[in-house]
């Protein structure tokens, strides 16, 4: 209840204190795992430009569509001319647009992480329940769904048109379960790189144009020395040569595993034994992405 305390003022006028306080909270108290939940759905959103800005939507929303009209219009031309066969495999298809989903990466990592860091909200997260592990978790998740959902979304697409086209139901779904394993490894890798650079800098362009150029020039750099070592005859150090690009590492697993067409020259790409240590590289990276979130956050948040 407010309490009034007449005060008295040279002219003879009287001001009034209000004492309005702050009432105690005596709601459920939902904890870790609401706060969790709700920060992960929050940047799930935010990677989308859902909750924010018109000009925040544009991106997202536009790289969505350059994903999935290609796949649109191969419906088309399969259904047109009555195909037996999609004219690309669900396991190329992010291979292919691989250069989309990297600019999509560049601008949502840092916006997911480097806003936080640029107006030094994360101690504010870990002053309530929220913990490192709980803040890296979810902006790992979002970031990692939100890939998934723009690289399954073509697949999805290439599936119900194959379907209509009235494709050998039992081979479309294979390949689209191949497909979908593909994305999935591929989001979990891009979005872990992705964060690791954004979370150096609190300057979003910063974090963008080092995104793109690890992605971009690692990946012109190891097709340019696969192209050498094919042109001298060297194809045995062709898949040894794609360990070394987020973009060739995902084409060598789905090449050795998943029964893709590989994209390296010369070569049908790694052998099992070769596809192994590129699993093995992929989990690596993976793991240490997240381990380095949790060394990047751990010193942010003291």
């Amino acid at each position: 209840m407010a309490v009034e305390h007449p005060l008295a003022t040279p002219s003879g006028d009287q001001t009034r204190i209000h004492n309005i306080g702050y009432r105690n909270y005596d709601g459920p108290r939902l904890g870790r795992s609401y706060a969790t939940r709700s920060l992960y759905s929050q940047s799930l959103r935010g990677s989308y430009g859902l909750g924010r800005s018109v000009k925040s939507k544009v991106l997202p929303m536009l790289l969505f569509v350059v994903m999935c009209v290609p796949a649109a219009i191969m419906v088309a031309v399969a259904v047109a001319t009555k195909a037996k066969d999609l004219p690309v495999d669900y396991t190329r298809y992010a291979i292919i647009m691989q250069a989309v989903i990297s600019l999509y990466v560049a601008s949502q990592a840092p916006q997911s992480v480097s806003r936080d860091l640029r107006f030094k909200t994360v101690p504010l997260y870990f002053s309530r329940p929220i913990e490192t592990a709980d803040y890296v978790r979810a902006k790992y998740a979002a970031l990692a769904s939100a890939l998934f959902i723009l690289t399954a979304a073509p697949l999805l697409v290439l599936y119900v048109g194959a379907l209509l086209a009235k494709l050998d139901f039992a081979d479309q779904t294979k390949g689209f379960a191949q497909g979908l394993v593909s994305v999935a490894l591929l989001s979990l890798l891009f979005a872990g790189i992705g964060l690791v650079i954004a979370s150096v800098t609190p300057r979003r362009g910063f974090g963008i144009a080092a995104v793109i150029a690890v992605m971009t020039i690692s990946y012109g750099a190891v097709s340019t020395l696969q192209a050498i070592a094919d042109a001298q005859n060297s194809t045995s150090a062709v898949p040894w040569i794609g360990l070394f690009s987020p973009v060739t590492l995902i084409d060598g697993v789905q090449s050795a595993f998943l029964g893709a067409t590989s994209a390296f020259p010369g070569t049908a790409g790694p052998s099992n034994g070769e596809g192994l240590v590129y699993v093995l590289v992929v989990l690596g990276l993976i793991a240490a992405s997240y381990g380095l979130l949790m060394r990047r956050y751990r010193k942010v948040g003291l």
